[in-house]
């Protein structure tokens, strides 16, 4: 019997910063307002004219490089992201190609929203157990600002762009690597969160343009209502299933979509402020980069044996949990 455990982690954000100040001469708003109600301060976006693959591409070239891992043994990528550069291919096969992975490696993109790291990583350790692949990456990237609208104050200030990349590979100790996952979608949620336009439902028109329907739209009360019930109750459905103590784990990794989710998900977990990483102040809601660009930025303090919990929650709604052993 084989498991699944993460030998390696790398991340990638622009170096442009967009703060709070700089946003309040672009839309109606004020570094006050944006705190108190998000947590952020600034978050990082790529000017570039270039797609989510380049975000991708800097984190996997990255991954390769640190793990000394050759691009030819790599057997699958895996790209979640709700930002493909293009409606088909897939940005996987992008991202495979420049960093030369294409003459073994298999790749998809899986569309979870800001789930998706969660889904991608559970579903590629399933690969292993299953002994079909040996070595498999997960790379989250996400352009988030080419679908945020600037002059919608209520969500321009809550995205950032960012990408995060795992290496897993098979381990026969079971009590080590991602150990276990629990992942929910209810379909209902879509009025509420929704890219409404560029679809086959509504394809592009003018029409489409001039609704200003080529944007993330989102509900935020409803959002904020199901996100903390959610992530809350996955969290603790994967803890009951492993019996996990707030004592066991070492750390929680939320999704980073808004501090005061955050807050209201740790608060009612019982779970201590020391051991919930968040980094949302610097990066804002970088969907489904969010929980590895937060996991890679704080890989120095993880030692091995860690028990670390994450959940997420995203469009569909897509939401989930997932329980890992640190094994680096």
């Amino acid at each position: 019997m084989l498991n699944a455990k993460i030998t390696g982690i790398a991340s990638y954000v622009p170096d442009d910063i967009l703060d709070n100040e700089e946003l309040s001469h672009i839309v109606d708003t004020n570094d006050e307002w944006i705190t108190t109600r998000v947590g952020i301060k600034e978050r990082r976006v790529l000017k570039e004219n270039v797609g989510s693959s380049f975000l991708g591409i800097k984190a996997v070239s990255k991954l390769l490089a640190e793990t000394g891992t050759n691009p030819d043994d790599v057997d699958l990528l895996i790209c979640p992201t709700s930002n493909p550069d293009y409606r088909f291919p897939s940005t996987a096969s992008i991202i495979m190609h420049h960093c030369g992975m294409e003459k073994k490696c298999y790749g998809y993109d899986i569309q979870a929203a800001c789930a998706g790291f969660v889904v991608g990583s559970y579903a590629a350790s399933a690969y292993i157990k299953a002994g079909l692949y040996k070595k498999v990456i997960v790379v989250c990237a996400e352009k988030m600002t080419s679908m945020t609208d600037y002059q919608d104050r209520a969500t321009c200030p809550l995205f950032g762009d960012a990408a995060g990349a795992i290496l897993l590979e098979p381990t026969e100790d079971l009590s080590e690597g991602i150990i276990d996952g629990i992942y929910h979608i209810d379909g209902s949620g879509l009025e509420h969160l929704v890219y409404k336009a560029g679809g086959s439902a509504r394809p592009a028109s003018h029409e489409t343009v001039d609704a200003r329907e080529h944007f993330v739209y989102q509900e935020g009360r409803a959002v904020y209502r199901h996100a903390v019930i959610d992530m809350l109750t996955s969290t603790r459905e994967v803890m009951k299933r492993n019996n996990l103590t707030n004592e066991d784990i070492d750390w929680f990794v939320p999704h980073q979509a808004n501090l005061r989710i955050i807050e209201a998900v740790g608060s009612r977990l019982g779970i201590d402020e020391s051991k919930v990483l968040v980094n949302i102040q610097h990066r804002g809601n970088t969907s489904a980069a969010s929980i590895p660009l937060c996991l890679d930025e704080n890989k120095h303090r993880f030692k091995k044996g860690d028990k670390i919990v994450l959940t997420a929650f995203g469009a569909g709604f897509t939401w989930g949990a997932e329980y890992l052993v640190w094994a680096i």
